[in-house]
């Protein structure tokens, strides 16, 4: 579900980006220092699937303004950050510059500590424990429900924030969380295809269906899609024609399936999450795969190698699959001030070019287009088409939260494809 889950800090270790700090290992880095419910439900219809805890599920087509709580009020305006504190911030594997937490302790006096994790699920499972005290997390959009209902999330206080000015008017309003209560937008993704243009002569743009791309068995041993039971079944429906990839329809699901079981018969593929080595390197030709992956693929490329013989399709109408992340501040948070300056600090055009050049995902930004990211030197031109546009979160599709039972059945899914 997310182009960061099951990362390992040996893993991100691979990677350097344009000079900037590697990732350091282990779960806690201290990264600067002193001195150096609802009436939210009154916006769905009545018809609407609800989660495990009577909260409508969010669609596009069916926005929802999250309820807040008399005892998880936002904090007050006009706080002082706080003082001799250490900002705890939970996040994805490689997913945050370390030069931000940096330049940020050093603004605000302060030291910033960082906690990864894997995996949305387990994540969320440790801090219903109680057990973890952190002031920031970055939760995916499925699942703001479950946390708002929680109360594991507060209402932000939007006086802290006026870097939201800068961002895309759509996530101003969003549809998850309408009014921006509980959230800011962080990295935005599109999922398309990525192949070798040196070894394959066919051009997705140029094709009747481009999703079908990677079934052709005479690059047999050279198909690869993503280890993830969302995108990867999406992909089987969006070659049979169905893009609601948030169907509860079990015969769609099986269809999509077996679909999936066709390719692996036909071309021996591989399923893993290495799109950004493998398609640069050669090793695969053809990879379903994410756009924020491909944005990096010149720190990949062997020697003499142009990146120009990388290329990465997304429907240029927008109808694929998109995503996006949020930060959010935890209802436990000890330093609720500087936490919300942060999300602020993320919004900020300058520290959103440091944080694009450690980890390749755009953040939505108005100053942020695909001419300024060539400028910058942080895309090639060969590869713009991995920059996520406005209008794709208007036409595209996104993998959302679905009932419980349909979970279980994707996930029932994916694993018979890859046992194919």
């Amino acid at each position: 579900m997310h182009p960061r889950e099951g990362w390992t800090e040996d893993r991100r270790g691979l990677i350097t980006r344009r000079g900037f700090l590697k990732q350091s290992a282990g779960a806690a880095v201290l990264l600067g220092s002193a001195g150096s419910l609802l009436d939210a439900c009154g916006n769905a219809s009545p018809s609407a699937e609800l989660t495990s805890g009577g909260i409508p599920l969010p669609r596009p087509s069916n926005p929802v303004t999250w309820p807040t709580f008399k005892d998880n009020p936002a904090i007050k305006s006009g706080l002082p950050p706080e003082q001799n504190a250490t900002l705890r911030i939970f996040n994805w594997v490689a997913y945050l510059n370390p030069q931000c937490m940096k330049d940020f302790g050093k603004k605000y006096n302060c030291q910033v500590q960082l906690t990864t994790f894997e995996n949305i699920d387990d994540a969320i499972a440790k801090l219903r424990s109680g057990q973890l005290n952190f002031d920031i997390f970055f939760p995916t959009i499925d699942y703001m429900g479950p946390l708002v209902e929680a109360k594991l999330i507060q209402p932000l206080n939007h006086s802290y924030i006026p870097n939201i000015a800068q961002a895309w008017p759509d996530f101003k309003n969003p549809f998850y969380d309408g009014k921006w209560q509980y959230t800011v937008p962080y990295t935005i993704y599109t999922t398309g295809i990525a192949w070798r243009k040196d070894h394959v002569p066919e051009n997705p743009y140029a094709m009747k269906n481009p999703w079908a791309m990677p079934w052709q068995a005479k690059y047999k041993g050279k198909v690869a899609i993503l280890d993830d039971s969302r995108e990867s079944i999406s992909l089987g429906l969006m070659k049979n024609g169905i893009f609601d990839l948030n169907t509860t329809n079990p015969s769609q699901i099986a269809a999509a399936g077996r679909t999936l079981e066709d390719l692996a018969h036909l071309t021996n593929v591989h399923i893993d999450n290495n799109d950004y080595t493998e398609v640069p390197s050669g090793q695969i030709w053809i990879h379903h795969a994410w756009s924020g992956d491909m944005a990096a693929a010149p720190q990949y490329m062997p020697k003499g190698v142009p990146v120009d013989v990388v290329g990465y399709w997304f429907p240029p109408d927008g109808r694929g699959p998109v995503g996006n992340d949020t930060i959010t501040v935890l209802r436990s948070a000890p330093n609720p001030v500087l936490a919300h300056h942060f999300l602020n600090y993320m919004l900020d055009l300058p520290n959103v070019l440091t944080n694009i050049s450690y980890n390749g995902y755009m953040q939505p930004l108005t100053e942020i287009t695909p001419q300024r990211l060539v400028k910058e030197k942080l895309l090639p031109p060969s590869l713009m088409s991995t920059a996520v546009l406005p209008s794709f979160f208007r036409r595209g599709v996104m993998e959302l939260q679905v009932p419980a039972a349909t979970r279980n059945l994707w996930s029932q899914t994916w694993l018979q494809v890859k046992s194919a």
